[in-house]
């Protein structure tokens, strides 16, 4: 887990997408996805950090994103 500092903005994601939904994360001109957190911010979200998460199945789970105050991402993981 990566550590949170108290500059950091952190952004909360539920995922319940099928595999067919998923498939326009492999398209090279959508580098970008735009995701409602759970806090109902818009956040843009590079495919990329998405792609690893892809099963069969296709994305499912609670997700944490970190940015920091340069609005970089420090880490975009799956909670439990």
């Amino acid at each position: 887990m990566t550590t949170i500092s108290q500059t950091d903005s952190v952004f909360y994601f539920s995922i319940n997408a099928p595999y067919k939904q998923c498939e326009v994360l492999y398209v090279p001109s959508m580098p970008d996805v735009v995701m409602v957190s759970e806090s109902g911010l818009s956040v843009q979200v590079p495919t990329n950090r998405l792609r690893q998460f892809v099963t069969s199945d296709g994305i499912k789970g609670r997700f944490r994103m970190i940015i920091d105050t340069n609005k970089k991402i420090k880490s975009f993981e799956r909670l439990g």
